[in-house]
Parts: structure tokens; C-alpha cells; sequence
């Protein structure tokens, strides 16, 4: 499956959902990726969540990129990056 896959720079944290959410177009079609701060901490270390999400997007912008393409995308159109 060919499916064009941009990633914008729209990233925020939502205090809500304790994640960072960043937004992907999927052939022009609009969803949400997200993964809880937790996580980033867990992955990468202990600084701010948005700066751990910057330095590490190019690796979680390919890890979402593979769960899109393995169609794991939940029924609200979103994206959750796990622990590793």
C-alpha cells in the first residue's frame, strides 16, 4: 500500500491526556498521533516533554509512520506510540 504520509509541525502537549499529540495527513486525510509523556520519559530521559519530543521526532514521526502503514489506528483516528 503507496500512502503519502506528512507530518506538519503542530505538535502540543494536552494536559488532559498527559501526551504529546502531533497531527498526520494520511493521503490528505486528517489523524492524531499521540504519545503520553510518560513514555517520552521512560524512552529518552528526564527533560521537558516537548523538548524530548523535539529532539526525538524524526524517530517517532517513523515509528507512527509504521503503525499507520500496519493500519493500527483506533477507531477515533488515532495514533498512540507505546513504551518500548
Amino acid at each position: 500500500m503507496n500512502q503519502a504520509i506528512q507530518f506538519p509541525d503542530r505538535e502540543h502537549l494536552d494536559p488532559n491526556l498527559n501526551a504529546i499529540c502531533f497531527p498526520v495527513l494520511v493521503n490528505g486525510m486528517g489523524l492524531t498521533c499521540a504519545i503520553h509523556t510518560e513514555a517520552l520519559h521512560q524512552r529518552f530521559g528526564d527533560e521537558e516533554a516537548m523538548t524530548l519530543f523535539s529532539n526525538h521526532r524524526w524517530d517517532l514521526e517513523e515509528e507512527a509512520e509504521r503503525c499507520i502503514r500496519r493500519d493500527e489506528v483506533d477507531v477515533q483516528g488515532w495514533v498512540w506510540l507505546s513504551v518500548k
